[in-house]
């Protein structure tokens, strides 16, 4: 079932807080599967559970003082602003990228938010905060989320549907038009892009995945805890996830064995990699191998990892 893949490459996403977004026809499942990463998701630890609430609290959004240690989920609408993105106004309160801080920030038909908007979170997701600045208020704010994104491959979302012909244009020029509204320093910023296929009636008369949300769950906390006790002995306490893990520390822990120092050199040579694509390959093959409880990062984990970033430069040449 085509779900299954796609709900395995979430729990490579979810493992190592990786940024990702699911490209699919409308109905294909991308807001259920967004929607049930905190599920899976380890609770918030004392410290984060601090930083969540004192930003909550900052917002106004701190109900009756309730604390919880689920970790934030937020969907803002298409139509949201910049300043509700990533905060603003008279008083400078924080924007959703802000309160998703330690969770998960879950942007549904991304083609369709603002461009501006849409750039403006390229800072928060390269440095881990935000900075506001107003006449009279000057604030900086926690934002490391992780960012989930949904889009069709193009504006009625039919376009790669077996023998669709789009009624204004071809398809690909269809496609096109739509994903060049994601700017290429945007999805630089990407880690893993994977393809929703449409579930079709077979597929639902299909036995359900033997592995459920509690056991997927472990396997990320396992796992997690394995990168946790790696840069705790590097003398790095504060880095917990591959995905934040330091540029210069990444030759050290995510070095691949000679076949897949092989496989990558020559990946990078033909995918035309940034130096941020290069790092970010890297980070999600030791977030794999770690899954596999592996020490070293072989091939099999660079194939995966190139895969899914190879998704990006097929987007980004379709814009």
């Amino acid at each position: 079932m085509a779900i299954v893949g796609t709900s395995l490459a979430l729990v490579d996403c979810d493992n190592s807080n990786f940024d990702m977004l699911m490209n699919g026809p409308p109905g294909a499942g991308k807001s259920m599967l967004a929607s049930r990463l905190p599920s899976i998701l380890p609770p918030l630890s004392p410290r984060e559970l601090l930083e969540v609430s004192m930003v909550h609290s900052v917002a106004g959004r701190l109900a009756d003082g309730a604390l919880t240690d689920r970790r934030p989920f937020r969907a803002p609408h298409h139509s949201a602003s910049m300043a509700a993105l990533v905060g603003g106004g008279l008083q400078a309160k924080p924007g959703e990228v802000s309160l998703a801080h330690h969770g998960v920030l879950f942007l549904d038909e991304l083609p369709e938010f603002q461009a501006q908007a849409l750039d403006a979170l390229r800072q928060p997701m390269e440095t881990g905060d935000v900075l506001i600045s107003r006449a009279n208020h000057r604030a900086v704010y926690p934002a490391r989320f992780q960012l989930v994104a949904a889009m069709n491959p193009c504006r009625c979302g039919k376009a790669t549907e077996p023998g669709y012909a789009c009624r204004r244009q071809p398809n690909e020029r269809c496609m096109a038009q739509y994903q060049t509204r994601i700017s290429g320093p945007m999805l630089d910023r990407i880690d893993i892009v994977i393809d929703v296929p449409a579930v079709t009636a077979s597929d639902l008369l299909l036995p359900a995945a033997s592995e459920g949300s509690a056991e997927v769950a472990a396997r990320v906390a396992d796992a997690r805890r394995a990168q946790t006790r790696r840069f705790e002995a590097l003398g790095l306490g504060h880095v917990t996830t591959n995905a934040a893990c330091p540029a210069p520390v990444l030759d050290q822990i995510a070095r691949p064995d000679s076949a897949g120092m092989s496989l990558l050199r020559d990946a990078a040579d033909a995918m035309r990699l940034t130096a941020r694509g290069y790092h970010r390959v890297l980070k999600v093959a030791r977030t794999l191998a770690d899954l596999d409880g592996e020490a070293k990062v072989g091939r099999i984990h660079l194939a995966e990892a190139l895969s899914y970033r190879s998704r990006i430069d097929q987007v980004a040449q379709a814009a």
